[in-house]
């Protein structure tokens, strides 16, 4: 149960930053995007 809420969160995130990094490609600033993604990660 409990590892499922995981996988869901997991899930939802990956999903969420599939969705900014296509955000991101389409305004053309992938590269300043992804540096502060990992920075959020971290």
């Amino acid at each position: 149960r409990i590892r499922k809420t995981i996988w869901k969160k997991k899930g939802y995130w990956v999903a969420l930053k599939a969705f900014s990094l296509a955000k991101s490609l389409s305004t053309g600033n992938s590269k300043s995007f992804f540096v502060q993604q990992i920075q959020t990660l971290e």
